[in-house]
């Protein structure tokens, strides 16, 4: 790899702004590791209500803000926020609306219900990184989906924007977390997921409409899987199983030890699949 490799990294949660978990640590170690090793970097998460602005010192980017995602048949406004990460030369393209991300609870409410427009949030999620990377103008080698919020976007660049000069080369990886809920997405999750020239049989890998869904239709769609973790529901396990004959699958690294030396070393060996 002469060249300087483009990465997105997209993930819904990331230190120091939201989440504890090894999600959170690998979103946040990882592109600081890549633009160390001349990789050229951007960042995209949710603008979660709970995540303080002041504080991270957020502000707009009106170049980018200004489209308007839809979903089934509703306009939403897409904001683009953006902070630097600290301790490193990043910056963060954080995705807001207020319709999904003004409140201050993030997956479930304050009763510890799950939120019934989780997925409407999913979705004006995932497309709208893709619709940010368009109006940027900037053509990634790689988009690297960490957890269930990012799990359509692997689909979204297989058929959506397919023909897209801009993902012509991309190669999606998806990164596999624990489950973390058990409610369903809802009969209408399909219809709403389904942009443009997304057909109803492609969203058959989502058809059990929960998250092991979610991460089934992510490993399906994806060009590369990386198990971020050492737990992971069973039928999600057999689904990465399933796939290690097809493509390129990089089994749990323990993130204590050499962990982003695999996964650059990863990144290298998918590359090299695609100039070969």
């Amino acid at each position: 790899m002469s060249e300087k490799k483009r990465v997105a990294i997209v993930a819904q949660e990331m230190k120091p702004y939201l989440g504890l978990g090894e999600l959170a640590k690998i979103a946040r170690e990882l592109p600081q590791n890549l633009q160390e090793n001349k990789m050229e970097i951007r960042i995209f998460m949710p603008k979660f209500g709970s995540i303080n602005e002041r504080r991270h010192r957020l502000h707009e980017v009106v170049r980018l803000s200004g489209i308007n995602i839809i979903i089934d048949e509703d306009d939403f406004p897409l904001i683009i926020k953006v902070a630097s990460l600290p301790g490193a030369r990043l910056q963060v393209y954080f995705l807001d609306n207020d319709d999904f991300f003004k409140r201050k609870h993030v997956y479930k409410d304050a009763n510890d219900k799950f939120y019934k427009d989780n997925p409407e949030r999913m979705i004006f999620f995932c497309k709208g990184v893709l619709e940010t990377i368009r109006k940027m103008g900037w053509s990634p080698d790689i988009i690297h989906c960490h957890g269930w919020m990012t799990s359509l976007i692997p689909l979204y660049i297989k058929t959506s924007y397919k023909n897209d000069p801009l993902f012509k080369n991309a190669q999606s990886i998806y990164s596999v977390y624990p489950n973390e809920f058990e409610d369903s997405l809802g009969d209408i999750f399909n219809q709403k997921a389904k942009i443009k020239k997304v057909k109803p049989e492609d969203l058959a890998p989502f058809s059990e409409l929960n998250n092991t869904a979610l991460h089934k239709g992510g490993i399906f769609y994806s060009d590369a899987v990386v198990t971020g973790t050492e737990n992971v529901a069973e039928d999600v396990a057999t689904a990465i199983a399933d796939v290690k004959t097809e493509k390129p699958v990089l089994d749990f690294q323990p993130t204590e030890d050499g962990y982003l030396d695999a996964y650059r070393n990863f990144y290298s060996q998918l590359l090299a699949t695609v100039e070969e």
